[in-house]
Formats: C-alpha cells, sequence, structure tokens
C-alpha cells in the first residue's frame, strides 16, 4: 500500500511539473520583433588589403643576411583595418573600425551585427574602405529596399562579385 501511494505522489508531482513547464513554454507569447521592424543583419568575412608594399632589399640589406635567408623582396603580412558605415534613409546606423585577426594582423576581418528597424521602404546605403593606401570607401553601396514586418534583411560581402549583395 506504501509503494502504491509513493509512485502515486511520484507521478502527481511529474506531472505537475510538466505542466508547469508546459505552460511557461507557450504564455507569456514573446516576440523577438515589434509588430512593425524588421531586422538588417550584416554577415561576412573579408580579407582586407596589406597595409604595406613590397619593397626590394638593397644589395648591403641582402649581404648582412645568412645565403639561405637572402630574399630580394622584403613584404609584411599585416592587413588594412576595415571602416564601414551603414545608412538608412541618410540616417547613420553603425560605423565600426575592425581590425585584422591573428597573431601579426595578417587574417580577415569578421563582421556580424544585427540592427532592427522599421519596416517599409528605405534607402540603403553602405561605405566600405579596406585600404589604407585609399582615402574614402573603396566599395560603395546603394539600393531602395522595401522590408516587410518582421523581415530579415541578410547584407554579406564578396570581393570577387564586386562588393555587397542582399539576400
Amino acid at each position: 500500500m506504501r509503494k502504491i501511494l509513493q509512485y502515486g505522489l511520484q507521478a502527481f508531482y511529474y506531472i505537475l511539473f510538466m505542466l508547469v513547464v508546459w505552460y511557461f513554454s507557450i504564455k507569456p507569447p514573446y516576440h523577438q520583433l515589434e509588430e512593425d521592424q524588421a531586422v538588417i543583419t550584416l554577415s561576412f568575412t573579408h580579407a582586407t588589403q596589406i597595409a604595406e608594399p613590397c619593397r626590394k632589399k638593397t644589395q648591403e640589406e641582402l649581404m648582412k643576411l645568412a645565403p639561405n635567408m637572402r630574399l630580394a623582396m622584403d613584404c609584411k603580412r599585416e592587413r588594412s583595418p576595415m571602416n564601414l558605415e551603414l545608412y538608412l534613409d541618410d540616417k547613420l546606423l553603425t560605423q565600426v573600425v575592425l581590425q585584422p585577426s591573428g597573431l601579426h594582423k595578417d587574417q580577415g576581418v569578421n563582421m556580424f551585427q544585427s540592427i532592427k528597424v522599421k519596416a517599409g521602404k528605405h534607402n540603403l546605403r553602405i561605405f566600405m574602405n579596406d585600404d589604407v593606401k585609399v582615402e574614402g570607401p573603396t566599395y560603395k553601396y546603394e539600393q531602395d529596399v522595401t522590408m516587410k514586418s518582421e523581415q530579415m534583411l541578410l547584407i554579406d560581402f564578396d570581393a570577387g562579385s564586386g562588393g555587397f549583395f542582399l539576400n
């Protein structure tokens, strides 16, 4: 009789616990975005330009080196930082300067940022500079976009395809 009561109470508490978990999994409803909001997400990896050009070593510099170390060109590995500005309807949404990763700052730059915006028709402009030797942006992108409520607009980048594109 005692075992039956013990198993019955154990089943009752398991069911009670499962009901509490079930209730809080559907109530109150959770929404990440408001009814009139959308999301713009910048997500890409980009290998920026080499910060310094290669230079030719002089004959005196080469003679100071061991024979197996005599390379005629001296090329630094460090890459340029990436400057990015994103405008929506002439309003600056984000402005970031990202440094290359890696021990010698010789790896690519990883960009990920999500921004909540109002749904509707907008003018999207992006300016990016990935070369410290160039004044102003090296890549520009401008397009009119219509964003629906709770839509996510993904902005990607591929230098080989000419720059930015939307998904």
